[in-house]
């Protein structure tokens, strides 16, 4: 069996990421056409090719290759070294012209996440790390948020979600609701320390959140799906519950109060 090194494989992702970006600098955020796949998700000229480019840098023999925009052969399953990556998410953002999205990179080893990294490149932001190393924010050493409440906390939430009035729940909660694109995005903000809190109640794939969430835990900070399992990913069916992330905290205090939303909704369904 091959051994790798975390350094080996931070070279890779940081590699595949720059060249990803070398990429996006040849599109034009907000005058980019797109077309839709089923469920009127949009894809691009930009996703397919920063796929293109991450395969080509990342891949090497013997290991398995998730992505949300290559066909899945389930080669996969058999690997123990899989690549679980999003060409560009936040590609709603991108089309829109908001500077909210980025290419995202998971090595998994096993199941579990244990490098990525996240490129924003509209705001030139890069995000690395691994369990062995640690994270870095633009070259420099990174943790996650230490804050012990939720009160004041900075709580970055999916746009789409607080558009379908799927968080007004949370407005009395005593955090700061920041809307903002890309899942991926909101747990590379968390693992640098840049947020308190991001969390999902909807399903997600692996590729939206397995590089996010190996650098928050890599960071100090905490994952779990909403079922309060860990995050495996290399699933036959790449779909989870939703994420809860933040830092190392604000675990107890989230889970509370999400009780206490969930009990209160059964009470008015039940009515």
């Amino acid at each position: 069996m091959t051994s790798y090194s975390s350094a080996e494989t931070l070279e890779r992702i940081h590699a595949a990421l720059e060249a990803a970006r070398g990429v996006l600098n040849r599109f034009t955020p907000g005058a980019v056409e797109a077309e839709y796949k089923v469920g009127r998700d949009p894809v691009t000229e930009a996703d397919r090719a920063v796929d293109a480019v991450l395969h080509k840098t990342l891949l090497r023999a013997g290991e398995g290759w998730l992505s949300e925009e290559t066909v899945d052969d389930f080669t996969r399953l058999d690997k123990q070294r899989v690549w679980v990556v999003d060409p560009l998410d936040g590609t709603r953002e991108f089309v829109q012209g908001i500077p909210e999205f980025c290419v995202s990179i998971a090595m998994v080893e096993n199941g579990i996440p244990i490098a990525g990294g996240i490129c924003n490149p509209a705001t030139d932001e890069l995000i690395l790390g691994s369990r062995e190393t640690g994270v870095t924010y633009n070259g420099k050493p990174a943790q996650a948020s230490q804050r012990k409440g939720l009160r004041g906390a900075l709580v970055l939430a999916s746009r789409s979600e607080v558009k379908r009035g799927e968080w007004k729940q949370f407005e009395s909660a005593g955090f700061n609701i920041r809307p903002t694109g890309s899942v991926a995005y909101k747990l590379g903000l968390v693992a640098a320390g840049r947020a308190d809190l991001t969390f999902t109640l909807v399903p997600k794939h692996e590729w939206d959140v397995a590089g996010g969430a190996v650098l928050v835990e890599s960071a100090g900070g905490w994952v779990r799906k909403l079922d309060s399992s860990p995050l495996h990913c290399n699933q036959k069916n790449p779909l989870i519950s939703g994420l809860l992330a933040g830092g190392p905290f604000l675990r107890d205090p989230l889970h509370a109060l999400l009780d206490r939303h969930s009990q209160t909704i059964g009470s008015e369904k039940q009515r």
